[in-house]
């Protein structure tokens, strides 16, 4: 559904013209970010502003539009009764806006996610969280920055040999049945297809990161269908609850095929009392 979705949205972009166009007219802007949000979720009402659901952190203006950090909170635990199911990340003027799709379950704890995305030209950079109950609550913050999708991806001697390299750490002590925060991160390219090699001149095959997926003890904590719009050397902060000992386990799947995984075992404390 991801990649169709995707399909769509570009399509609709290269209709509507350049993302500098948009920026130019915000009213054309907004068109564009109608016409996402009725791929994704038709005429379904989204609650905004929703402080007390969802909060945006992003920059106003970025140091570095290709390595923009990000960070989106939820303001209440997952539980089995009702949780976020869905969290999307739309960068409005990117060539692709649909930055990342990320899926939740109860064992996620908290549907709390932080990462870098790369930024082509002003804009509002949007996030989305959809409940279980099918309510949809969203955040928008309008950020500077410009030329983060074309820019060239850093260059390493060994950078071909260290593609894959993964790591996945977990922040403090595990408590058991308390959402515990980790951090996952993919050495990779993530080439946009959008970056002229400057001796070349031809531009640099996309490839990048496509999902990820995380586990813990054989249970699906989260899923995430990502595009180029996320920086090179992907790297995700997320929750997951441990209730036993088991295996926190991460898999990364690009635009090849290729696929990466990495395991990390996981022996929790006890809960902390009430």
């Amino acid at each position: 559904m991801k990649r169709s979705v995707a399909l769509i949205v570009v399509g609709l972009t290269v209709l509507l013209g350049t993302a500098r166009a948009f920026a130019a007219d915000p009213a054309a802007g907004d068109a564009l970010w109608q016409r996402v949000r009725a791929s994704l979720f038709a005429d379904r009402p989204i609650q905004e502003p929703a402080d007390d659901i969802i909060r945006l952190r992003v920059p106003a203006r970025a140091a570095d539009a290709a390595v923009v950090p990000i960070a989106v909170s939820v303001g209440q635990r997952q539980s089995e009764a009702t949780y976020v199911q869905a969290l999307y990340i739309v960068i409005d003027q990117n060539p692709s806006p649909i930055a990342a799709v990320f899926r939740f379950t109860p064992d996620s704890g908290r549907a709390d996610i932080e990462t870098r995305v790369r930024i082509e030209d002003y804009t509002q950079v949007r996030a989305i969280a959809e409940l279980n109950t099918g309510e949809l609550f969203a955040a928008t913050r309008f950020v500077k920055a410009a030329g983060g999708c074309s820019a060239p991806a850093a260059k390493g001697g060994d950078a071909e040999d260290r593609i894959g390299r993964m790591r996945l750490v977990i922040e403090g002590e595990a408590v058991a049945g308390e959402p515990s925060a980790a951090r996952l991160s993919v050495m990779h390219p993530n080439n946009s297809g959008l970056a002229m090699d400057q001796f070349t001149r031809h531009y640099t095959p996309a490839w990048y990161v496509r999902t990820i997926s995380v586990s813990y003890a054989g249970r699906p904590v989260m899923t995430a269908d990502v595009d180029f719009s996320i920086s090179e050397n992907p790297s995700v902060r997320f929750y997951f609850v441990a209730r036993e000992p088991g295996e926190l386990k991460a898999e990364v799947v690009d635009t090849k095929d290729l696929t990466f995984e990495t395991v990390l075992d996981v022996r929790p404390g006890q809960t902390t009392a009430q």
